[in-house]
C-alpha cells in the first residue's frame, strides 16, 4: 500500500487558546474494521515560551473510565492519544481517558520506552471535560518537559516534526482502533512512527 503522509498545521498562538479559531484534524481512519467508529478530532497549537497544547474531542455519551491515576493503561478506557516526535531520536505519547488519567513515555518505538515522569519528574498537564453528547482532554507539552527529553532546542514558524492522533479502547464493549493518519499494518499498533502525519507549525 501507496504511504500518504498527512500534513496538519500547528497555528502558533497566545495563551489562552481559543480553540473555535484551531483547524480540526479528523480522526476517522478506522483501517482494522469494527462497526464502532466515534466521531472524533483533534486540534494542536504551539505557545511560544510555554509548549505544545493538543485537545482532542470525541462524540461519546458513556465513555469506559475505569482508571484515575497517571500511569495507569488507559488505553484500555475508552482513551483519546496524541503521539509526537519533537526531534529526531524518538517520540513522546499522551494517552488520556476521560478521568483526565494520563499515561506517557518517551522512546524510538514500543518495546523502548521510559515513563516521562522518570525523564522530568512529572507528567504532561491534562485537563478532561465530559457533557451528555461528547468528552474531550487538552494536554499541555511544556518546552521544559520537551527540553529534558530532547535536550535544548527552540521552535519556529516553518519547522516539521512528525505525530499522530488516536482514538482506542482496548477494553471497551466493542474495542475500536482510530486514527488522523492512517497506519498500513495487519494488526493494530499506534506505536509506528512511520505512519506519523507531518506537523508543521505556522
Amino acid at each position: 500500500m501507496m504511504r500518504i503522509m498527512k500534513e496538519y498545521r500547528v497555528k502558533t498562538v497566545n495563551a489562552p487558546v481559543n480553540w473555535d479559531k484551531i483547524e480540526k484534524a479528523p480522526i476517522s481512519e478506522y483501517v482494522w474494521g469494527g462497526e464502532y467508529r466515534p466521531e472524533a478530532y483533534a486540534q494542536a497549537v504551539y505557545v511560544p515560551g510555554d509548549g505544545f497544547y493538543a485537545k482532542l474531542t470525541v462524540k461519546e455519551s458513556n465513555p469506559r473510565a475505569i482508571y484515575k491515576n497517571n500511569g495507569d493503561p488507559v488505553y484500555k478506557d475508552s482513551c483519546l492519544e496524541f503521539f509526537a516526535a519533537y526531534k529526531p531520536g524518538g517520540y513522546i505519547n499522551c494517552e488520556m481517558n476521560s478521568n483526565g488519567a494520563i499515561l506517557s513515555a518517551y522512546g524510538e518505538g514500543r518495546g523502548s520506552r521510559t515513563p516521562i515522569n522518570e525523564i522530568t519528574g512529572k507528567y504532561p498537564e491534562v485537563k478532561a471535560e465530559k457533557t451528555e453528547k461528547e468528552w474531550s482532554v487538552t494536554v499541555r507539552v511544556g518546552l521544559d518537559i520537551i527540553k529534558k527529553v530532547y535536550g535544548n532546542c527552540d521552535f519556529e514558524k516553518g519547522d516539521v516534526f512528525y505525530g499522530n492522533f488516536y482514538k482506542c479502547g482496548d477494553d471497551c464493549d466493542i474495542p475500536h482502533y482510530g486514527s488522523f493518519s492512517p497506519i498500513c499494518t495487519e494488526k493494530p499498533d499506534f506505536h509506528r512512527p512511520e505512519y506519523f502525519a507531518k506537523f508543521i507549525i505556522e
